[in-house]
């Protein structure tokens, strides 16, 4: 995937909004990361941009050894949208093409990221 936003400032928000929500266990929406890039918060440009930017950051991540980190991002089903599947294939993940194994492949990823973004407990 050609890099289009890492190295802008606005690459670095989108991640760290995606690692918070990963250390407190939650989702971060499309919509969202829309508003952050100053995006249309719907529509195709919309979604091909964010889809566009989560691709860059899951490269990123998987780079360093680390889980899909967009696994933490969703639409307004609060599950991921079909680009996230289309990327885990293109970042070689294996899964079956049917609604139960693209679901049991997004549970498994985000459980991934939320264990390693866990913030540790001071008590």
């Amino acid at each position: 995937m050609a890099k289009k936003y890492k190295g802008q400032i606005i690459f670095q928000k989108v991640y760290w909004e995606l690692i918070q929500a990963a250390q407190y266990r939650g989702y971060v929406t499309y919509q969202e990361i829309a508003q952050m890039m100053s995006l249309p918060l719907t529509g195709s440009y919309m979604g091909k941009e964010v889809g566009q930017m989560l691709g860059e950051i899951s490269e990123e991540e998987q780079e360093r050894g680390r889980p899909m980190l967009s696994a933490v991002a969703v639409g307004v089903s609060d599950s991921p949208g079909e680009g996230f599947f289309v990327l885990a294939k293109r970042l070689e993940h294996q899964f079956e093409d049917t609604p139960s194994d693209k679901n049991e492949f997004w549970e498994e990823e985000k459980q991934k990221v939320y264990q390693t973004y866990q913030r540790e407990l001071k008590g």
